[in-house]
């Protein structure tokens, strides 16, 4: 990754930070997420900045955002768009549903049916979208970041394991500390700082930099501890499901974007450490036995990477 790259990507995640306090490794992940070409799974209660902090990445891109607020009524038509016939015309004509941005937000996805969550995902998967026979691709990049509230709130729909496949990287805010609570609550005084927000960087920047983060040099022995730490999770007795494919290549290409955020044009064996819980956790599926024991994936990922042998 060239320098002018480089500061492309660190200049997009200072200006997030300053709009979100105090929570410079969430920011971090979102940017590693978007520049590795995946999607994000933003995860926590309500009122801790997720949806502040989708809005600050699509200004810091100077991208197009859309939000999509996910109610149980809402259908996948809602999403993707849908055709209407023009009667001055005599033709039908298609009308664009919020996907078509740089930079979605699906608010509260787990409080929408299965029917319509699986609208959205087929959307990050294919980067396009079919209606009456016609293919009509996205705007690029296409990043989606989806909330989702914890699964014990009223009226949710948790989303099966299948998608949250999908997300490349899961990611929660969680409450600030007090003194950063402090500087948020004076740092809104008398105006939001995301009015003050303007672009670093451009959407052809970001495209450029999921294209760089490809030449970050991954040695064998490293790739080969990827592979440890994900083969570790399909010989787990305490597990239902373990880390697929797709996992693999969504820790080694992460591996790669952090290394790249970090001045590196070589990935560490810290990297995959750092990156293993965001990107393997929600992947993986505890039996009931575990569940009930206070087991979490979190502290499933954390064993493995203790137990794994770090390569030299």
């Amino acid at each position: 990754m060239t320098p002018e790259f480089l500061s492309k990507a660190q200049a997009i995640e200072r200006n997030l930070s300053t709009v979100i306090r105090g929570k410079a490794e969430s920011l971090r992940l979102v940017v590693i997420s978007m520049i590795a070409g995946g999607h994000t799974l933003l995860e926590d209660v309500p009122g801790t900045g997720k949806t502040t902090l989708a809005k600050s990445l699509a200004r810091s891109i100077d991208g197009i955002f859309r939000r999509i607020q996910f109610t149980p009524d809402l259908l996948p038509a809602d999403i993707t768009g849908s055709s209407f016939y023009n009667p001055r015309e005599g033709v039908f004509e298609y009308r664009e549903g919020p996907v078509f941005a740089n930079v979605v937000l699906a608010d509260e996805i787990n409080r929408t049916s299965p029917r319509t969550q699986s609208a959205l995902l087929e959307v990050m998967s294919e980067n396009q979208i079919t209606i009456d026979g016609k293919r009509r691709d996205l705007p690029q990049p296409f990043f989606v970041i989806a909330t989702q509230n914890p699964s014990d709130f009223h009226g949710t729909y948790p989303l099966p394991e299948a998608q949250l496949d999908r997300f490349m990287i899961r990611v929660t805010m969680g409450y600030p500390e007090p003194d950063e609570e402090l500087e948020i609550l004076y740092s809104q005084n008398d105006h939001h700082p995301f009015d003050d927000l303007g672009p670093v960087a451009s959407c052809v920047d970001v495209l450029r930099l999921q294209d760089a983060i490809k030449s970050v040099r991954m040695d064998r022995s490293v790739a080969e501890y990827i592979l440890r730490l994900v083969q570790a999770t399909r010989t787990d007795t305490r597990l239902r499901l373990s880390v697929s494919p797709r996992g693999s290549l969504a820790l080694y290409r992460t591996a790669q974007a952090r290394a790249a955020l970090s001045g590196r044009t070589y990935v560490l064996p810290e990297d995959v450490r750092a990156m293993a819980a965001p990107v393997l956790a929600h992947r993986i599926l505890l039996d009931t036995k575990s569940r009930y024991t206070g087991v979490t994936p979190e502290h499933v990922v954390q064993e493995i990477i203790h137990m794994t042998p770090v390569p030299r």
